[in-house]
């Protein structure tokens, strides 16, 4: 039998007076995946986190995490998910071991269980050495790892990352994906919303884009590329005359003839390049190099939320 979603939300709703945040959001996501909710400020993410871990209510619709409801059953929600924000929620006086401590004890987790996680969590995130100092003598990157290790504290099925890299360094952003991916791997659901389209690309099984309130995209990162114009293969020839032969035999007259190259839309699939390449063959062209380009997701970002919230057609 297939597993149920860890995340599943039917036309789910919020308003803030006259102003509609969310309208008739439709989500499933599947139980150790990472999925990624963009969208640009004010489009409503951190209002959809804040329902799924139960501190705000929807106004229409239902949600359901790690099999429970998120009104009826806040209480069992609350166990099975973890919560990082934008802003790590640490106590800097204190040292590492003892913000871990001090969550160990509000989850009732016992004296015994709580040093023992402690300890592993400081060795998973590379933090022993600095296990015994403050806080506030933490670099950003560090600080990010202990305030997700807090959040794991519980054993979460379900962890929620609001902007989690937001401020930090390259490479402690990237420190950050690595120890994403190992929560995948142990078989943890991550719910990640982020404005690095970037991070979306290398971590997220699936994305959604959330504009004006409403989910406008939805699909693998490699499916959602392919809603959006643009992608294109570039042909390189061995001299003009190959080059007017190609551009005259495939209909595309964007040709540079300085540069011998040939530019045809495509959405960089083998069979389109087999076929053009099949083609070449037949007249006897001599084809010296090829570049395959397909549209990013910020090209993706930017076609779905210049404009009113439309959903695009489903990607497939």
């Amino acid at each position: 039998m297939t597993a149920p979603p860890a995340i599943s939300l039917t036309g789910l709703g919020k308003a803030f007076g006259e102003h509609r945040v969310l309208t008739d959001i439709d989500l499933d996501i599947a139980r150790g995946s990472v999925f990624s909710l963009l969208g640009p400020n004010g489009a409503g993410k951190t209002t959809m986190v804040r329902i799924l871990a139960t501190l705000t209510d929807p106004d229409t619709g239902t949600a359901r995490v790690a099999g429970h409801d998120v009104i009826g059953e806040a209480d069992r929600v609350r166990a099975a998910i973890g919560v990082t924000g934008q802003y790590a929620a640490l106590d800097k006086v204190l040292t590492g071991t003892e913000n871990l401590r001090m969550v160990g004890r509000l989850l009732h987790l016992g004296s015994a269980e709580t040093r023992r996680r402690a300890t592993e969590l400081l060795e998973r995130f590379d933090l022993t050495a600095a296990a015994n100092r403050p806080v506030n003598t933490y670099s950003g990157g560090m600080g990010r790892r202990l305030d997700l290790a807090m959040s794991l504290m519980g054993r979460p099925e379900v962890v929620f990352l609001d902007e989690p890299t937001t401020g930090l360094d390259p490479r402690s952003r990237r420190e950050l994906w690595s120890v994403i991916r190992e929560l995948v791997t142990d078989g943890v659901t991550v719910f990640l919303t982020t404005q690095y389209l970037e991070e979306a690309d290398q971590l997220a099984d699936r994305i959604a884009v959330l504009h004006d309130g409403r989910i406008v995209a939805d699909g693998t990162p490699a499916e959602l590329k392919r809603l959006t114009p643009g992608g294109h293969i570039l042909f390189r020839f061995g001299d003009r005359a190959d080059l007017a032969a190609a551009a005259r035999a495939t209909g595309h007259p964007e040709t540079d003839p300085d540069e011998l190259t040939l530019q045809i839309p495509s959405d960089g699939s083998v069979t389109h390049l087999k076929h053009l390449l099949d083609e070449f063959t037949e007249l006897d062209l001599t084809v010296e190099q090829l570049s395959v380009h397909t549209p990013d997701l910020d090209d993706v970002f930017f076609a779905l939320t210049s404009r009113p919230a439309e959903p695009l057609p489903a990607a497939s």
